[in-house]
Order: C-alpha cells, then sequence, then structure tokens
C-alpha cells in the first residue's frame, strides 16, 4: 500500500482549489456534518494548521476534555477566518504532515478524505480525494467492521458502483466509493441513505 500519509496533501490542495473556484455561498452551504456549514467543516479539518499542540490542550482543557465540545468550539470560532487564511492552512505543509495523535497516517488521511467528502457530496461536485484514498479509508473502515463511528454492518454488502470494490453479504448497499465512506462515517447522504447503528 502507498504511504496513507502522501495522499493527504492533494486531497486538502484540490479541496482548497475546488472551493477557491466555487461562489462565496457554497461555504455557507449545509454540509454533510450535522449543523455545520461548509466553513465549519473547513475550519475543522484545518484546525491542526493553526493550532499548536499546547494551544491544542489548552482548548481541550476548555471543553472539559471533550472532543466534540472541542471541535464545536474551535469550528463556530474559526468559520469566521478570511476564506482566503482558511484556503491557505488548506495548502498547507503543517496540515499535510500533521498525524493525530494515536492515529498516525491512517488517522490523518481519514481526517483529510472524510471531511472533504463532507463538503463535496453536500455540494454535488466531484470527490476531491485520489481514488486509491478513498479505497484505502474503504478498506480501513471495514475492517474495523464499521467501528471506528458505531455502524453496525451485520448482514450488510457493500459495492462502489465506479470500481470492482465490495465487502460483506446481505442486504446491498451501492454507491460510488465516497458515498460509501460518508456512509461509514455515519453521515446522511442528500438522498437520505444512512447505515444502522450499533
Amino acid at each position: 500500500m502507498t504511504d496513507l500519509q502522501s495522499y493527504v496533501a492533494p486531497t486538502c490542495t484540490r479541496l482548497a482549489d475546488l472551493l477557491a473556484a466555487s461562489s462565496t455561498d457554497s461555504w455557507d452551504a449545509p454540509s454533510l456534518c450535522e449543523k455545520w456549514q461548509v466553513r465549519h467543516v473547513v475550519a475543522h479539518l484545518t484546525m491542526p494548521a493553526r493550532l499548536t499542540p499546547e494551544q491544542f490542550g489548552a482548548e481541550m482543557a476548555a471543553a472539559g476534555g471533550d472532543f466534540a465540545v472541542l471541535s464545536d468550539t474551535v469550528a463556530a470560532r474559526d468559520a469566521a477566518l478570511p476564506l482566503g487564511e482558511l484556503l491557505d492552512q488548506l495548502r498547507s505543509p503543517v496540515l499535510h504532515g500533521w498525524q493525530p495523535p494515536g492515529g498516525g497516517a491512517a488517522g490523518a488521511l481519514s481526517h483529510a478524505v472524510i471531511h472533504s467528502l463532507d463538503v463535496t457530496i453536500a455540494l454535488d461536485l466531484p470527490s476531491v480525494a485520489p481514488d486509491e484514498a478513498v479505497l484505502a479509508i474503504l478498506d480501513l473502515m471495514t475492517a474495523a467492521d464499521g467501528g471506528w463511528f458505531g455502524i453496525d454492518l451485520t448482514g450488510v454488502r457493500l459495492e462502489a458502483s465506479e470500481t470492482d470494490w465490495s465487502w460483506g453479504e446481505g442486504r446491498l448497499v451501492r454507491a460510488d466509493s465516497g458515498a460509501l465512506v460518508a456512509l461509514l462515517a455515519g453521515r446522511a447522504l442528500p438522498d437520505g441513505r444512512t447505515l444502522p447503528r450499533r
């Protein structure tokens, strides 16, 4: 398998290019992340480019150790940053080289791929992540049997509509590989499809 970290830079850079070419209204559109607009997703995705480990620790302490609270707080605050600044952070080598504590390259790539899909699927735009990166994340998520986001894959067969990738046995869920990643990340697609929770 190719070094997973090497896919982070093209995913983030292509997302920056896509958003730079889109209307500013796109930033205020709903994303696949519940209650977050596109600007909130970008602010969250780029958080490692802005916060030093010490600043992150202070934010975590202020959030009482709850990462969900920290994420919502930082996304709400930093979504107000100038769009050019957020675009620069998507292109930042700091973000491209970052790895979450304990998550390694797989965690860094899943962060980039999943949140890029939160934007592109919601805006009905093509995926920006390399195809190999999306399939790598699919393999990692199914190897964990949906456990990353608490998805119940009992009796489910997943098939990617644009490749020969498939996994599991049972009720067929067929969609493009990016949509399958979003479903495995617990997102509701614009067409209303979801996967059951454990």
